[in-house]
């Protein structure tokens, strides 16, 4: 008699979302084999800690595992390392590795993150020019970033901002050049921005606003020297990390003939259009119940709430993604948590003063709460996720006035 070949979940990635899958299937006791193909070296790990104590050395490189290795192994799960997904075959349930092996599928699920933006410049492909998108990159960018060493930044979102207080830290003399008129400027409003602003120029660190760059120049043995700048100006580096954004990385989807348009398109149960294919992720475009339009949202919490969808999904469970999105970020001794998307509000709200050891900001639209950024001030990110998550309109005053005790804005009756 035939045994009946186990059905086998593959999932394609080595991120957070990939992690998180992994980790809500154990809990799930998920029946099925698992092979998880990752074209890194390493177990599903965090990516934050690589911008800040991993650069900085505070932390080592098993403490960014989400698991240990052995914990999948010992579960029964596969981990296939260091090879990448050429090619998905939907009409034979394949995928074709790098290592010319193909692996046939049951449920496939795609959490292949994002690559990065390059600067297309003259002199891009100098040395001493990094990115830092993964492991690998954090360990050559710690090696170079020595005390007296000259860092340029070019930009100013939060990945190059925690590079810069990372490298600050150490003793490097750090710029920043931002072409935007001001800092995280796609993410946050224009409070945050000022009050991080002066936190780096407080701290010594050369910020450029309004700066575009226009190429590098070449020193020694092909080593970068400066960063020319579109005003015709030179700021001379030993060091320089770009940091201009990422770009979903959907070339497998796109080959297997899934629709893409800023990310692979996917449901509220991170379906794609083949029934067989999940995607989760910084790589999808997906439909979240919270919002009336598609989002792409690149951020651990949105990997890992996707995560735990496409689990339920393949459990054979309908829970839709309905969470609301919060994001993070650690500068110096501040830490910025953020929740729900402010773009398109009307109104801003500020609790407390940029001077004070914590301040938030609410935003607004038609009196709605729909955003809120929170300075060293947990209670009000806390609070803010709530009310964000209950679409709750507040009186603005309430907001603003420190003698209104945060936790009262969330009984109900405080309404505008």
């Amino acid at each position: 008699m035939v045994s009946k070949r186990k059905e086998r979940t593959v999932i394609v990635g080595g991120g957070h979302a990939a992690g998180a899958l992994l980790t809500a299937l154990l809990q799930k006791k998920y029946q099925h084999e698992v092979v998880l193909v990752g074209n890194e070296p390493h177990p599903p790990y965090q990516r934050p800690p690589l911008s800040k104590n991993y650069l900085t050395g505070d932390v080592d490189q098993e403490s960014l595992y989400l698991k240990p290795r052995s914990v999948y192994e010992n579960a029964g799960h596969q981990l296939r390392l260091g090879v990448r997904v050429e090619q998905i075959d939907r009409d034979s349930s394949t995928i074709s590795l790098s290592d010319q092996s193909r692996l046939q599928y049951d449920r496939l699920v795609l959490a292949t993150g994002s690559h990065l933006r390059h600067l297309n410049a003259p002199g891009a492909d100098l040395n001493g020019i990094h990115y830092l998108h993964d492991i690998a990159d954090s360990e050559v960018l710690r090696e170079q970033l020595v005390a007296g060493k000259r860092l340029v930044v070019v930009g100013g979102g939060y990945i190059g901002l925690e590079v810069a207080a990372s490298a600050n830290k150490k003793g490097v003399n750090v710029t920043v050049l931002e072409a935007a008129e001001r800092l995280m400027q796609r993410v946050t409003g224009p409070e945050i921005s000022a009050f991080f602003y002066d936190k780096h120029r407080g701290a010594g660190v050369d910020v450029r606003l309004n700066t575009a760059v226009t190429g590098f120049e070449e020193g020694d043995q092909g080593h970068v020297a400066g960063v020319t700048l579109a005003d015709g100006g030179t700021v001379p580096a030993d060091i320089v990390l770009v940091s201009i954004g990422v770009i979903p990385e959907t070339a497998l989807a796109k080959g297997a003939g899934l629709p893409c348009d800023n990310g692979i398109i996917v449901d509220e149960f991170t379906r794609t259009e083949d029934p067989a294919i999940l995607a989760i992720g910084d790589c999808t475009r997906h439909r979240n119940l919270f919002f009336e339009k598609m989002q792409r949202l690149e951020s651990v919490a949105n990997a890992v709430d996707q995560a735990r969808t496409a689990a339920a999904t393949l459990m054979g469970e309908e829970k839709p993604y309905d969470s609301v999105p919060w994001f993070w970020s650690n500068q110096y001794d501040v830490r910025l948590q953020m929740v729900g998307l402010s773009q398109n509000h009307d109104q801003r709200v500020v609790r407390g003063s940029p001077e004070d050891k914590g301040f938030a900001v609410f935003y607004l639209r038609e009196g709605c709460v729909i955003a809120v950024d929170a300075v060293n001030l947990p209670l009000a990110f806390l609070v803010g996720k709530t009310l964000v998550q209950q679409r709750r309109t507040i009186n603005p005053e309430l907001l603003e006035d420190p003698d209104t005790e945060l936790k009262s804005l969330v009984n109900g009756r405080l309404q505008s």
